[in-house]
């Protein structure tokens, strides 16, 4: 997970996955806030795609944390039967970013108007 913007750690990764699906979002913790960066590497959707497809049956995870801090990772696996009904991927995300780095405000980039979504009707 290599950012040459911005240190490497600490970072969250947070994915959700499923069949032919990937959503992943990328939080660096600068002081008293927390970043969102883009996922910079096409690869490594496809590497945590394979790794989830990977795992067969009623075991297979649907959420993946990767937390990088002091030189070492952490990975949490959260499986369909922790999900909360009801509970959107936005609140876990957030739920995840408080418990590894508290209660600190997201700084979101700005939306970049050319790479919005485009439709010839």
């Amino acid at each position: 997970m290599e950012d040459d913007e911005y240190p490497s750690e600490p970072t969250l990764l947070y994915a959700q996955l499923d069949h032919n699906m990937i959503g992943e979002s990328i939080f660096k913790e600068l002081g008293n806030q927390l970043l969102y960066r883009w996922p910079w590497n096409e690869r490594q959707a496809y590497a945590l795609l394979e790794l989830w497809e990977g795992q067969q049956g009623p075991d297979r995870w649907s959420e993946l944390e990767y937390v990088i801090r002091d030189g070492k990772f952490e990975v949490v696996y959260i499986y369909p039967d922790e999900i909360r009904p009801g509970e959107n991927l936005t609140e876990r995300r957030e739920r995840s970013l408080r418990r590894h780095f508290g209660d600190k405000p997201i700084v979101y980039p700005p939306w970049d108007e050319d790479d919005g979504l485009v439709y010839d009707m």
